[in-house]
């Protein structure tokens, strides 16, 4: 059992909250980056700052019927000694016990899945997956699906940096 599995997955619920929670946020999100493909916001609540970038897949390919939004978001939160957390919401759920795949420029990471999102095992592998996405030119998420059905997301990494910069300047920082 890994620890920082369900921790991300529970800041994933907890993300999710202050979405959805009017009394727990002064605000609605803040952009300060609109790009063509990836956009920055700020979140800020009473205690604390999170702020964000998030993308829409350029292209997806699988034989699925229907699928729900998806998108990959880079996460910052200060107060919690947190940054560029990765994860991806699929738009439906996957397969129990699946990993994914992100891929860019031919270099290959894998990420843990729960429920209908994908993190990185640990914070050295999303420093490093944010990285490769500075320097990359795409990058392409594969999953399977709960009912068995293999997705192909792949996300233009053009403007991720000016929306990195963005978020991180947003949070204070550097």
């Amino acid at each position: 059992m890994n620890f920082n599995k369900y921790a991300r997955a529970s800041s994933f619920a907890w993300i999710s909250l202050i979405f959805l929670s009017p009394v727990s946020v002064s605000a609605a999100p803040e952009v300060v980056h609109n790009g063509k493909h990836w956009t920055a916001s700020v979140i800020k609540s009473k205690k604390a700052k999170i702020c964000y970038l998030h993308g829409e897949p350029r292209k997806s390919a699988g034989k699925y019927s229907r699928r729900g939004k998806t998108y990959l978001q880079v996460t910052h939160r200060p107060a919690e000694k947190v940054r560029d957390e990765v994860s991806v919401t699929a738009g439906y759920g996957y397969r129990k016990d699946s990993e994914v795949t992100a891929e860019i420029d031919g270099q290959k990471r894998t990420m843990f899945t729960s429920g209908g999102a994908a993190w990185s095992y640990s914070a050295k592998d999303d420093r490093a997956l944010v990285k490769s996405m500075l320097r990359g030119q795409e990058l392409v998420i594969k999953g399977t699906s709960s009912r068995g059905t293999l997705t192909t997301d792949r996300y233009s990494l053009i403007g991720f940096t000016a929306a990195y910069r963005a978020a991180g300047k947003a949070c204070g920082i550097k």
